[in-house]
């Protein structure tokens, strides 16, 4: 490179470049953006059944009026992305009408000559405008004339020719010059002072007031835009109050100080409060309006308090004023309610660190779980889960739970003059013409609405599976303090499936639901987590050596006999009572010993059965043995069918056994099984990559819409997942929070095993966000054992040592033996 020469664009072409592509790089991501935003979801839309309840007409009508705002918006937004997209084809259009400055230099189109003319021609044509251009000449050009010199030049001398076709330049390669695609006017002198007063206000002023703006306002708020102050206060009352209710987690609830105007500007404090306020909470009982705790009792807390009340107790409010409040605290609430399980899942975690004294209670996380649904559904939780299903109020649950009375108008006790319907699920698994006569003071129009909402409520199914993961020899072993995973695959229909059974003929998935018991999914083990017909098999074995007479003859009940006889009734009473306990004891130590081995026995059986008549044609073919031998073999052959040995005992004893048998034409059993054990094993690690690739795929948060007229926007359903210990009440994993629950969703739940070897019994618990009493529970249970312990070899440095002068006196010894 010759020279380097930086000059600004005079004439505007490169920067009009440069803008045109700053300005596509901008536009074409935001217009992606935009139309995402705007695109109205009309699918999801077509698909949810319209109720025609009052409230929900009203909720449609209050988002409607809402709709022209959010439509304005779509089109100014819609408009500004088509002028910016008109305005850059209007810029690239002008582009490409630019001259171009920079042309190919070519001495053929100045000697007026055809590319591969001879030198012949190049003279001739080279004298003759010589001529005709020489600056003597009337007509002559001096610049032209250089150019048909140089040109003339570059064509006939072999250096000039060879620089121009490699370089393009006869001279050579020549002195290089870079712009800078600004405008000349933007660092003239004239206008150095605008320009330098430009930068300093953008760079100096606005830059640093904008992200000092911002910084402030991100500093107060968490990762879900929770004020750090709300999430204290929070942490305050749950370490204040370990066991907290329902009316308690509304009172904190309405403390956050996203209702406070000095935190929040959407907040409006009104004079119509003064008169408006009291009248209210003079209709609301159990308001605790006396609270003298800061801030339970500062003036936005009790108005915030007395809106929640109102609300749960479907009370009219005036629209203009009390109303608008309540909707904004409405639509911040679910996402406080999250913000408290998670400070409570927290304090449980750090208390079993031993870093917190109190430890919240398990009703603590489930009451604020709850709370979630009364905003919800506009609810209190003592009401009937069934208020939540149109047209439905308290007078029409009279006749949901009734007793039938005879003519006598005495009330009979049989079940089957009963009627309890306490559910939506109850009500779901009752025939249509059941469920038409309950529901006999409803129209036409109202009924269909009941069932079309019904249809719409989630009926979800939860498998559950506990084992340890990189455990290919045994998934189901758990020892002490192993990290447990708990697969569950969860299953969403809607109850609308039941109606459509119903009409075909089939019988529905909840007859016979008692509706004294709660609902679970079909299939869910007891309890005690074992099987019925295991349970009947532990109590024939406990009958067996209990023995009842003694207890019909109390040593009380019989003064009249003999004292020789009442010491021996005393006596064998005593030693009854103790072979009793002594034996309830040993059978709650032996149950479940007792029953894992009868299922080895069993399988040892089948196994065996299953290998006699190979072994017998082994044994058979042995023809040159001894009879001590015949007579072993046989032996264990009874002894395989009994199923007194194992299967590798019997291999081992049998190939020992035989000693005419070939080795070369033996196979082992155990090459399928090895194939089993890699593909079982390769299917596990590509279950664990699908697993982190669905971890890492972003995923939306949108479900099912849930049926909420007194909601003020629309919400989807999403649903809490964790692990407790009912026996205990202890929250064993963090409450995990399920989205996009649409059809089926699969998830890992993840705890530490206790230190203890014992059966431990735990519950997986699924509880929504927006309905209630559809919460499902899931029992399983853990056999923890005790660790196997491994042998290893330690190094021991002396022994080397040891090694090494042994081995130095044995060489020396040799050497010696070798010299003699």
């Amino acid at each position: 490179m010759a020279g380097a020469q930086f000059e600004y664009d005079e004439k505007g072409t490169t920067f009009y470049y440069f803008l045109l592509s700053f300005f596509g790089i901008v536009l074409v991501p935001l217009t992606y953006y935009v139309w995402k935003v705007t695109k109205l979801p009309e699918d999801q839309k077509e698909t949810v059944k319209i109720c025609r309840c009052p409230p929900c007409v009203e909720k449609r009508e209050s988002l409607r009026k809402k709709e022209p705002k959010s439509k304005s918006i779509r089109y100014v937004s819609l408009s500004a992305i088509a002028v910016l997209w008109a305005l850059f084809f209007i810029g690239a259009y002008k582009v490409s009408q630019f001259e171009r400055e920079f042309a190919e230099y070519d001495p053929y189109a100045v000697l007026e000559l055809d590319r591969g003319a001879s030198t012949a021609d190049i003279r001739r044509q080279y004298r003759r405008l010589s001529m005709k251009f020489h600056p003597d000449k009337d007509t002559g050009d001096s610049q032209k004339f250089m150019r048909i010199a140089k040109a003339y030049e570059a064509l006939t001398n072999e250096e000039s020719r060879k620089n121009w076709e490699e370089h393009g330049n006869p001279d050579g390669p020549g002195a290089t010059s870079f712009g800078i695609a600004l405008p000349s006017w933007l660092v003239s002198k004239e206008n150095s002072m605008w320009v330098l007063g430009a930068y300093g206000l953008a760079f100096m002023v606005i830059l640093p007031i904008a992200v000092g703006t911002w910084w402030y306002k991100s500093i107060q708020y968490s990762c879900e835009q929770i004020l750090l102050n709300t999430t204290q206060l929070y942490i305050h009352f749950f370490l204040k109050t370990p066991a907290m209710q329902s009316k308690r987690v509304l009172m904190i609830l309405a403390g956050s100080l996203e209702f406070e105007k000095g935190h929040n500007n959407e907040v409006q404090g009104r004079p119509s409060d003064n008169s408006e306020l009291p009248e209210l909470m003079r209709d609301l009982p159990n308001l605790g309006d006396k609270n003298k705790e800061a801030p339970l009792c500062y003036p936005y807390s009790i108005k915030a308090r007395a809106l929640i009340h109102a609300h749960l107790s479907r009370l009219e409010l005036p629209r203009l004023t009390l109303k608008s409040d309540l909707d904004l605290i409405l639509q911040k609430s679910p996402f406080l309610i999250q913000e408290m399980v998670s400070c409570v899942s927290q304090l449980v975690g750090m208390a079993k660190e031993g870093r917190v004294a109190n430890t919240p209670r398990l009703e603590t996380v489930e009451n604020c779980m709850r709370v979630s649904q009364m905003i919800i559904q506009g609810l209190w939780d003592t009401k009937s889960p069934l208020l939540q299903l149109p047209h439905l109020s308290q007078e029409n649950l009279r006749h949901f739970t009734t007793k039938k009375v005879n003519e006598y108008n005495i009330v009979c006790d049989t079940p089957c003059s009963q009627r309890s319907v306490r559910s939506i699920k109850q009500l779901a698994s009752m025939k249509d013409e059941d469920r038409r006569a309950l529901l006999r003071n409803l129209t036409g129009e109202q009924y269909e609405d009941v069932i079309n909402v019904c249809s719409m409520f989630p009926y979800v199914e939860m498998d559950v599976k506990p084992h340890v993961l990189d455990d290919a020899d045994d998934a189901g072993l758990i020892t002490t303090g192993a990290i447990v995973t708990v697969a569950v695959i969860i299953k969403r229909r809607n109850l609308g499936e039941l109606f459509e059974k119903e009409n075909e003929g089939d019988v529905p998935l909840l007859n016979g639901v008692n509706p004294n018991e709660t609902l679970e999914p079909k299939g869910s083990p007891q309890p005690g987590g074992h099987k019925v017909w295991q349970k009947n098999k532990k109590k024939g074995k406990k009958t067996k050596p209990q023995k009842k007479q003694p207890k019909k003859k109390p040593v009380k009940q019989q003064p009249k006999k003999k004292n020789s006889q009442d010491e021996k009734e005393d006596q064998k009473t005593i030693e009854e009572k103790e072979e009793s306990n002594e034996k309830k004891n040993k059978n709650k130590k032996e149950e479940e010993r007792e029953e894992e081995e009868e299922e080895d026995e069993d399988l040892e059986a089948e196994k065996g059965e299953v290998d006699v008549e190979a072994e017998k044609e082994e044994v058979d073919d042995e023809e040159d043995n001894d009879e001590t031998d015949d007579d072993t073999t046989n032996e264990k052959i009874e002894e395989i069918k009994k199923g007194r040995r194992k299967p590798d005992e019997q291999e081992s004893d049998l190939d020992s056994s035989s000693s005419g048998e070939d080795d070369d034409s033996y196979v082992p059993h155990d090459v399928s099984a090895r194939d089993s054990e890699d593909e079982a094993e390769w299917d596990r690690l590509q279950a664990e990559v699908r697993t982190r690739d669905a971890i890492l795929d972003p995923k939306s948060k949108e479900s099912h819409i849930v049926h909420a007229p007194y909601f003020p926007e629309e919400k989807h359903e999403w649903w809490w997942i964790y692990v407790t210990d009912r026996r205990r009440r202890e929250l064993i994993t963090r409450p995990q929070m399920i989205c996009n629950l649409k059809d089926e969703e699969k998830l890992d739940l993840k705890f530490q095993a206790p230190y203890k070897a014992k059966t431990y019994h735990y519950t997986v618990t699924l509880r929504s966000d927006s309905y209630l009493d559809l919460d499902v529970h899931q029992n399983f249970n853990i056999n923890v054992e005790e660790a196997k312990e491994v042998d290893t070899k330690q190094w021991d440095p002396d022994s080397d040592e040891e090694d090494k002068d042994d081995l130095d006196e044995s060489g020396e010894s040799e050497e010696e033996e070798y010299s003699d």
